[in-house]
Order: structure tokens, then sequence, then C-alpha cells
């Protein structure tokens, strides 16, 4: 038993921990926990704890069911919202089939796959999200947003404050460091940014991020959503996402002779990431409501390009502290916070790294705003649209080599099935727009 292993056994004596959560999430991103007693984690450590993989979104088909859960211990963390008495922890797991191979269908696995590669060509790569979400009034329909604010305000009183600090603490008392916190642009908005850390990490820290703000809303009687766009007339959710690629102690990303340092890498990777943009997009944007953010405008990127300090473009390369090596990064603008953040961060990897293997060409910049040219101007500048629905997205993400091989074959596979699936469900409705527009007139 290793160190961390005895270190958790240890801290469920000393803190009356009586029961332990096992986390992980289906191919979509939804959390899901199994509840064990402290006398059986020593066993799930060396063994796992068997479960109905078939049960489970994209896992397996029922033939092939039977899978493990194993607790990875570096993830252990006391929940705080469960009481400080008779107290409840949780870790995340790695999916394992019976023979004790990884699953193919993990999306954990996926992600340390792709850092894997990353390690073999000598990087560490990490990540720094910027999540979006509404407060709501309640979960009923139409949506009622808590309150009228908008970008930063502060008023006195004001639920959205109460409620972003009550969830800072929380997540600080998990471990998990939030850098900012504000009220974002449209009435009910909010935004925590994580600090960054190595992608695994990141994306452990987001679906936990995601439950803590579902159960503080709950706490505090309103309904939090990370619906990318539930309101027609105002912005949508984005996870605006930083990257960096590390080699050891050095940004690989940061150059000081160049004029915006950015390194050769780090403008290969951008490549990459515009290349791949419109394959990639069908899991960084996987819902069909993702698409009515992309599409409406503001701050929501809908063109594949990329600038300096330009929150228009796709990709942007922040200038907050350019002289200072390590805070080199580039910002990807077009994911959504209802992504699975570990498959969205292995496709944004591969795609970069892709760049930086085949040593793609940067092309110029965007410096005008980009919704503001026309679509003759956004031609000659070669600036091509991302995937205008979730149809489209499929098309170009099914043909895709680089995702296929990211992502594994079952896990490609199920994701495209998934979503035709959706997309042909959304096709049959019939939606309150038709039933105003044309029942009184046809």
């Amino acid at each position: 038993m290793d160190k961390q292993q005895e270190f958790v056994l240890r801290t469920l004596e000393e803190r009356d921990i009586r029961f332990i959560r096992l986390w992980f999430t289906d191919v979509l991103g939804t959390l899901k926990s199994v509840a064990i007693a402290p006398a059986e984690l020593e066993g799930a450590f060396a063994e796992g704890i068997g479960f109905d993989g078939s049960a489970i979104e994209g896992f397996a088909r029922v033939q092939e069911s039977d899978m493990l859960a194993k607790p990875d211990p570096a993830t252990f963390q006391v929940l705080p919202w469960r009481g400080e008495n008779a107290g409840t922890a949780r870790m995340f797991c790695d999916i394992q089939m019976p023979d004790g191979s990884p699953s193919w269908a993990d999306p954990r696995h996926v992600l340390r796959r792709a850092l894997g590669k990353a390690a073999d060509a000598g990087f560490t790569f990490y990540t720094h999200p910027e999540i979006e979400f509404f407060l709501l009034k309640s979960a009923d329909l139409p949506p009622v947003p808590v309150d009228q604010g908008g970008y930063f305000d502060l008023t006195p009183h004001d639920v959205s404050h109460d409620f972003r600090r009550t969830t800072i603490t929380m997540l600080e008392r998990l471990g998990i460091s939030v850098e900012f916190s504000h009220h974002e642009v449209a009435p009910g908005q909010q935004e925590i940014d994580l600090r960054y850390a190595d992608a695994l990490s990141t994306a452990d820290n987001i679906l936990t991020t995601r439950h803590v703000i579902k159960e503080v809303a709950l706490s505090q009687g309103v309904y939090a959503t990370f619906m990318p766009k539930p309101f027609s007339d105002q912005p949508g959710s984005g996870m605006h996402t930083h990257l960096s690629l590390f080699e050891g102690d050095q940004n690989a990303f940061y150059d000081g002779n160049d004029p915006l340092h950015l390194s050769k890498v780090a403008k290969q990777f951008i490549a990459g990431l515009l290349t791949h943009a419109a394959e990639i997009t069908a899991v960084t944007n996987q819902w069909v409501n993702s698409y009515k953010r992309l599409t409406w405008g503001g701050e929501a990127p809908p063109y594949v390009c990329w600038g300096s300090n330009n929150r228009s473009a796709m990709v942007r390369v922040p200038m907050y502290k350019p002289t200072k090596g390590n805070s080199t990064r580039i910002e990807v603008r077009s994911p959504d916070s209802a992504t699975n953040p570990y498959l969205c961060f292995a496709l944004l990897l591969a795609a970069g790294l892709k760049g930086v293997e085949q040593r793609y060409e940067l092309p110029p910049g965007a410096e005008d705003d980009v919704w503001a040219l026309s679509d003759g101007e956004r031609r000659a500048l070669g600036i091509t649209p991302l995937p205008g629905s979730l149809a489209d997205a499929i098309e170009v993400m099914e043909r895709s080599e680089l995702v296929a091989e990211t992502l594994g074959e079952h896990v490609f596979d199920f994701f495209l099935r998934n979503k035709r699936e959706e997309w042909l469900a959304y096709r049959a409705e019939v939606t309150p727009f038709e039933l105003g527009r044309y029942l009184p007139v046809l």
C-alpha cells in the first residue's frame, strides 16, 4: 500500500468519516457516484468496486458489462457540506476491466492517454478554466434569473454575491483554489475561475466545482444551470480555457524576443487548434443548445481565427503580464461549461500537439472585431465558420482521424451515436417558436 492510500485510511479514522463516495463520469460528463463504508476502502484500493457498466452511458454492452471503479487516493477530500461528525469524503475513480486493464470508455483514461503522449514529447499540459453559469429563482419554466445585475455588478445583500462567497469557501475547503469570481454580463449569470493546474487535476476540479455550485444553490433555495444558453436575448455561458505547455519548469509557449512573446511551439500549437477546430467542436460544444450560444454573437466565437487580446477571436493571446514568462498562455473561447472536461482537454491538447508535430504555419491574426466584418471580408482573410449546429459538428467529427485516435474507437463511436440521436429528437420537436410564428397565419 502506498503512502497516499495510508494517509486516506488514517484520515478516515481520525476524522470519523462514515461514507466514501467514489466518483466518475459517463462519456457525456455526467457525474456518477457510489458510496462505500470505510471498511471496504482497503479492498477498493487493491481490487476496485464492481458495477454494471452497461447501465452507464457509453461504457459497455450488456455482454461485457462487468467493470471496476478503482479510487485514486490523490483525489481524496472530505465533503464540507456533509458536516464534521460522521462525515462523507469523495475520491475520483479510474475505471478498469475485470482483468485490471484500463477501460477505453473511461473519459479520465482518454485524458490520461493524451497527457501521456504529451509527456513522451517532453511536455506537461496546464489549464485554467473560466466557468460561467446562471443562477435562477427555481427550476420552473420559464427560467427567471435571481437578479438583474451586469458585468462585475455588486449590490448590497445580493443573492449572487452571497452565493459566490459560500461556493468559494466550499471549494477552498476541498483544496480547489479559486482565482476570480464575479457577476457576468447577463442577469443571473456568474463566473468562477479556477487557478491553473495540470489538466487532469483541473478536469477533476471542474466536475467538483459544478457539483458544489449545484449543492450551494440548492441550500440557498435557488437553481444553478450550466445550460449553454437558457435565454434567447442574453449571452450564453462559456468556459474560456487558458492553456500552456511546460518543459520542466520552463513555459514552452514563451519567447521574450517575439513581439507577442510567443514561442514557435506556441504558434504551432495555436495553428493546430485552428486547423482542427471544426473537428473537435462536437465535443467542446456537445449539446444542441450549445450552438445557440455560438451563433448569438457577443463574446462567443463562431469563427475560426486567432488574435492578440481580441475577444472576438476563437483563440486569444492574453496580454495581462506580457513580460512574465510563466504567465504566457493562450485562451480558447469556444468551449462551454457543459462539456465533458476530460474529453475537451484531451482534444484541445491533441489538436495543439498535432500542430507542433507537423509544424503547422500560423496564419495572420485577426485584429478587428470578427463579428463586424462582412462574409466577404472574412473569406478574404481566410476566416472560416465553426459548425453552426450539432448536426454540422457531427458531420465534421465523424471524418476526423485526430478525434477518433484521441477518443479511442469505443468513445468515438458512442459519442457520435448519442449525438445523432439527440439531433434527431431535436428535429422532431415542434417548438414554441414555430407555434407562435406559424399557427396564427398558416
